[in-house]
Parts: C-alpha cells; structure tokens; sequence
C-alpha cells in the first residue's frame, strides 16, 4: 500500500491527471464552437439548417456524414491549436537555447567526424588538426 501510495503522488501523475482534465475540457470548448458556430455558418453556406444532421440512407442504415464532419473539423481545430500554440513555440525555444550553448565539439578536416575543440589530433583518423581560431568552431 505504501508504494501504491508512493505512485500516486509522484509529480509526473499529477501533472498528467492535470494535462487530462484540461485536455477534456479544451474538448468541450472546442466541440461547442464547432458544432454551435463554425458548422452552422457552413450549413448556412450550404442552404443547411443543421450541418451536423446531414446524413444519407442505405438499405435502412443511417450514415450520419455530418457528425463525422463535425468531428474531423473539431480534430482540426485541436491539432492546429496544439501545433501553434505548443508545438511551435517550443521548437523556437529549443533553437534558441541550442544557439546559446557554447560549441563543445568541431569537424576533423579530413575525416569529418566530430571531435574536441581544443584537440590538436584526430582521435579517429590521427590526422593532425589546425587549432582552432574565433570563429572557425562549429
């Protein structure tokens, strides 16, 4: 018990649970806006009273197309909001803390591996290096 216990308070569960509640409620907000706004106006476009009833008939088997479309377009919504919301700018940050970090490692000019920057000799090819000068590491 004492571990269950243990598990469930470490920091990365709770985190978790907190990413999964706000995820769900993100959800709501964004299937309200589809099915409410966004598909009605495209209904209206379409002569449509309500897009999310669109739906066809075969051998007495319902499709409902328009729920489908209200779900891929709320798929939509979600993905580009994650993409640039989350995903985009921290793959800005990540770049930029890349370029902040000072270069460890340089190219062997014969070989091309990568090796120290403060190495006068390559530890793969032993060819001899040229030291390095400001600007040239990278």
């Amino acid at each position: 018990m004492k571990g269950f216990k243990a598990f469930l308070l470490r920091g990365n569960l709770i985190d978790l649970a907190v990413a999964v509640v706000i995820g769900v409620a993100f959800n709501a907000v964004v299937l309200a806006l589809v099915s409410n706004i966004i598909t009605p106006l495209i209904a209206a476009i379409g002569g449509q009273p309500n897009f999310g009833a669109l739906s066809f008939k075969i051998n007495g088997s319902i499709f409902h197309y328009g729920l489908f479309i209200n779900a891929l377009i709320s798929f939509l919504v979600i993905a580009a909001v994650v993409y640039f919301l989350i995903v985009t700018p921290m793959n800005k940050l990540l770049t930029m803390t890349a370029r902040k970090q000072a270069a460890t490692e340089r190219e062997c000019p014969e070989c091309l591996s990568q090796i120290p920057i403060a190495a006068t000799r390559c530890m793969y090819c032993t060819s001899t290096v040229p030291p390095v000068t400001a600007g040239s590491a990278g």
